[in-house]
């Protein structure tokens, strides 16, 4: 006679499985693998994180700073005078130390002429404009460039539209020498040579002196005497 031994009961092989430490099933779930964290990755992720908010802070500070001010469209030449149709409106970052012409200003400009040319796509300034009776030299005048030692120099600083005086100063000889050749003149610009350490003045004088007065300047025989300027 053949006996028959029944299989082991499931539920009771599962927990002698679990009570004698075996091997998971092959329907056990196995738990998730631990990620490496690499410092490099990290550090790279907060290096972007900080570049993105510089960007997007000196975006925001641009916008804010930004203005409308006037340019010209076409160059325009010194002495011309500017007209309406010269002038464009810009929005662009200025620094403050630029004088820049505003938007809202325009009628003030028009109608002014350049003192000094103005290139086309530039920034229009107000040193760069004048009232039409300002135009330099005006009739009958003349503007003549002395290069001049702080010797020659009042001690007092000039400006432009100083009123003063063109003195000769030697190369003389006789009753000329005591009594040297003075022009009145204006100062209408001053710059630094950098290499002479100069001072290089352009001064506007008659213009039938101008020669006398520019013969003396290249000679180095010329002084400046600044005169009151009280009306």
């Amino acid at each position: 006679m053949t006996t028959t031994t029944p299989a082991p009961d499931a539920a009771r092989v599962e927990r002698s499985g679990r009570a004698g430490g075996g091997a998971a099933g092959p329907d056990q779930i196995a738990p998730p693998p631990k990620m490496r964290r690499r410092p490099a990755m990290v550090a790279l992720s907060v290096a972007l994180i900080c570049v993105g908010g510089l960007a997007s802070a000196w975006a925001w500070q641009s916008t804010s700073t930004a203005q409308e001010v006037l340019t010209v469209r076409e160059t325009v030449y010194r002495g011309e005078v500017i007209a309406e149709d010269d002038l464009m409106i810009v929005r662009i970052g200025v620094d403050p130390a630029i004088q820049a012409v505003r938007a809202a200003d325009m009628s003030t400009l028009v109608g002014k002429r350049a003192v000094l040319d103005i290139a086309a796509g530039g920034v229009v300034t107000a040193d760069q404009v004048a009232d039409d009776d300002l135009v330099v030299p005006p009739a009958g005048f003349s503007v003549v460039g002395l290069s001049l030692t702080p010797a020659t120099l009042p001690t007092e600083q000039l400006v432009r539209g100083d009123k003063v005086r063109v003195v000769t100063t030697g190369g003389e000889s006789g009753a000329a020498a005591t009594a040297p050749a003075a022009y009145s003149a204006t100062v209408v610009r001053l710059s630094k040579d950098e290499i002479t350490g100069n001072a290089l003045v352009n001064v506007q004088v008659a213009t039938d002196v101008a020669p006398g007065v520019a013969r003396r300047a290249a000679a180095g025989q010329v002084a400046l005497v600044l005169d009151s300027q009280e009306q």
